[in-house]
């Protein structure tokens, strides 16, 4: 199953330098709920659509991650990564966004089909972001506004092979 692990810069070279991130891990997937959801307000959503919306949010898990770790670049990171079905399991809470799961095992390098990650011109707004995602988690209009911000930057799209160098880069 695809899954969209959400993460830092300092986590992304964790997965660099150690080939892996060890498990559990929470991350976001297209899960029954997500399906339903999407149907419910766009039934011609495709499953391309789909995974881009677990992207999406778990982009914005980023930015709650990027909360708690002061030295990483404010920049949000999401891995795409492949792992075997029985091990994803869909967290199925009305407290917790739609397609979250929780992985069983632990992700490998050889399991990451591509990392997205904010170029420099985003670094602000998540810099702004980062400082009231919970404030808009627990429903501020004014943090959802700065969060919509450094939500309107697209995610550059990076192979596996090139993680390495695009850390040097920041």
């Amino acid at each position: 199953m695809r899954v969209y692990l959400p993460a830092t810069t300092t986590v992304l070279r964790t997965l660099v330098d150690e080939g892996l991130l060890a498990g559990p891990h929470t991350a976001f997937a297209v899960t029954p709920q997500l399906r339903e959801f999407y149907e419910r307000s766009d039934a011609e959503a495709d499953q391309e659509e789909l995974e881009y919306a677990a992207l999406l949010t778990a982009a914005r898990a980023s930015l709650r991650l990027l909360d708690v770790d002061p030295t990483a670049p404010r920049r949000r990171v999401v891995l795409a990564a492949d792992v075997p079905d029985d091990q994803v399991s869909p967290m199925d809470d009305p407290h917790v966004e739609r397609g979250a799961v929780r992985i069983g095992v632990d992700v490998r390098m050889r399991d990451v089909a591509s990392a997205h990650i904010d170029g420099s011109d985003a670094e602000e707004d998540v810099r702004a972001a980062t400082n009231v995602v919970l404030e808009a988690d627990l429903g501020s209009e004014d943090a959802q506004f700065v969060v919509d911000q450094a939500e309107g930057h697209e995610l550059g799209w990076y192979a596996t092979q090139e993680l390495g160098a695009a850390l040097e880069l920041l």
